[in-house]
């Protein structure tokens, strides 16, 4: 495994800057996600790293050394992508198999070893005299994982590798890059996705990205708690946070008030009112949308199956423990 050092690194296209100032370390045997809106530069950051891209300026380290010019061939990664970019003619085992026979020294007994451990890792073993075409999109994805498995790394990367998938799989698949993590005896790993859920399940800390520029780093939980500005705030928790503004901010001296939809409850003493808009109702849970004069509709998280109708009239109080305060900045008061 290896640590990942990014110092003031910056990539441009022409007039265009894509990476505006990058400093991150990636410590060895971490799982890091990148996790931004598209076109924040996640995925480029992410090619930076493989070599796939060159940086404009800065510095890039692996353990400490300097591999700005390295190939990527060189620096010990094993990358896998959106797309499965798996060799249509070739068995699954020749698919997994394929960058290890470019390699000098590996015997036929060596590279048989290494994929079947693979395969056994990711329970595809029974498919590996199948072709691409006769498997499941999350069976191919696991191959293409596979493959990148076979060749020992140092560090992995995922490049947004569920967004193929339906939902039932991207769970299932989401379970099993968790599981190899562990069973890889932690190898470092970089994930890039615009899922929070993924981001927020998978990682040991979080990079959230917007505009080229890191706007936090943390764990999940420190994120979710302590978020840094309103633009981190916003993004991390599902629902999104709620963010009230104007007299109903006032009462607590703050420019913008931010609260969970899972930190509200509907009182008839409720210390502001709102009429309802919409009612999601997902069995263990309900979310009710309340028109409350703000910008966007409010929030409410309930447990359990509750009915409140379109156009009527709720009180709601926040749990004042868990409100978040912002000045007019968007940076927390603290």
């Amino acid at each position: 495994m290896a640590s990942i050092e990014l110092r003031n690194v910056r990539k441009s296209f022409g007039l265009v800057d894509v990476i505006k100032g990058v400093d991150l370390e990636v410590r060895k045997g971490e799982f890091m996600v990148f996790v931004g809106p598209s076109g924040c530069g996640k995925s480029t950051l992410l090619r930076l790293i493989s070599g796939l891209e060159d940086i404009t300026s800065g510095e890039m380290l692996f353990d400490g050394q300097v591999v700005n010019h390295l190939a990527p061939s060189k620096r010990g990664i094993a990358m896998v992508f959106q797309s499965y970019a798996l060799y249509p003619h070739m068995t699954v085992y020749e698919n997994m198999a394929f960058g290890l026979t470019l390699e000098k020294g590996k015997d036929k007994d060596e590279i048989r070893r290494r994929v079947e451990k693979a395969a056994d890792m990711l329970q595809i073993r029974q498919y590996l005299d199948r072709l691409p075409k006769q498997l499941s999109g999350g069976q191919r994805q696991r191959v293409a994982i596979g493959r990148a498995i076979t060749r020992d790394p140092r560090v992995f990367l995922f490049d947004e590798p569920l967004s193929n998938l339906d939902a039932a799989l991207r769970v299932a698949t989401r379970i099993e890059i968790a599981k190899l993590h562990e069973e890889m005896d932690n190898v470092t790993m970089i994930y890039v996705t615009h899922d929070q859920v993924e981001a927020m399940t998978l990682a040991d800390r979080i990079c959230v990205l917007r505009d080229g520029l890191v706007e936090q780093v943390g764990t999940p939980m420190e994120l979710y708690e302590r978020p840094d500005s309103i633009f981190v705030a916003g993004f991390i928790g599902s629902p999104k946070m709620n963010f009230i503004t104007g007299e109903k901010a006032d009462r607590f001296s703050c420019n913008t008030l931010g609260v969970r939809g899972e930190h509200m409850q509907v009182r008839d003493d409720g210390i502001w009112e709102g009429t309802v808009i919409h009612t999601e109702n997902l069995g263990a849970d309900t979310y009710i949308y309340l028109e409350m004069g703000q910008e966007e509709p409010v929030v409410v998280r309930l447990e359990g199956a509750q009915d409140y109708p379109s156009g009527s009239t709720v009180r709601v109080s926040p749990d004042e423990s868990k409100l978040h305060r912002f000045d007019a900045s968007g940076k927390p008061m603290r």
